[in-house]
């Protein structure tokens, strides 16, 4: 059996979390199988195992690979909340695979501990940046930070999944898109307006 390189290591890690990803997205834990990994992978079964134990564990780092490319892609500006909506609306539309395995792993009960603490870390910061705003007067007090927040989230995010329900083609949700953007960001702005 050939030796291999830390550089082909690293490369068949990369290429099996690509296909992981894609497979895992379209399929969930359940529907996916190791054999179309190692396949689209260019590896073989036997890599998988060696480098993530099982296909729980391939999981688990296609989750955390994921958490971690999207904790930080779109910084809060607690003193803009709207544009920051709206930032946190393109991700998610131009990022439809995140909130799909999201939701694969919270159908199937899946998250890990890193996963998690990455997530708490994120919701902590972006809540206290928002209480902070408020304390200077900035934001409406009238609700809590992290009420704000969830709304945020709940307008910016769960738009995407509607959208991708309702509007069939992409040429309809691409004439949308500016459209919902503006409305996000409005409704976001009557909720953090100071009287």
């Amino acid at each position: 059996m050939p030796q291999t390189t830390p550089r082909d290591s690293a490369a068949t890690r990369r290429r099996l979390l690509q296909a992981a990803r894609e497979e895992f997205t379209a399929r969930g834990i359940a529907g996916a199988r190791v054999d179309r990994i190692a396949a689209a992978a260019n590896a073989n079964k036997a890599q998988i195992y060696h480098y993530f134990g099982d296909k729980d564990g391939l999981f688990d780092a296609v989750l955390e690979r994921f958490t971690e490319d999207a904790v930080g892609a779109v910084p809060i500006d607690a003193e803009d909340l709207p544009a920051y909506a709206a930032r946190l609306f393109d991700y998610h539309l131009d990022h439809p695979d995140l909130l799909r395995l999201v939701t694969w792993a919270r159908l199937e009960g899946r998250t890990t501990p890193s996963t998690q603490a990455q997530r708490t870390t994120s919701y902590r910061r972006r809540a206290d940046a928002i209480k902070k705003a408020q304390q200077d007067g900035k934001v409406n007090d009238t609700l809590s930070a992290s009420q704000i927040l969830d709304m945020i989230e709940s307008l910016a995010v769960g738009w995407t999944t509607t959208a991708r329900g309702l509007l069939l083609d992409t040429q309809t949700l691409k004439r949308e898109r500016n459209t919902y953007r503006s409305g996000i960001a409005e409704a976001v702005q009557r909720i953090v307006r100071t009287r």
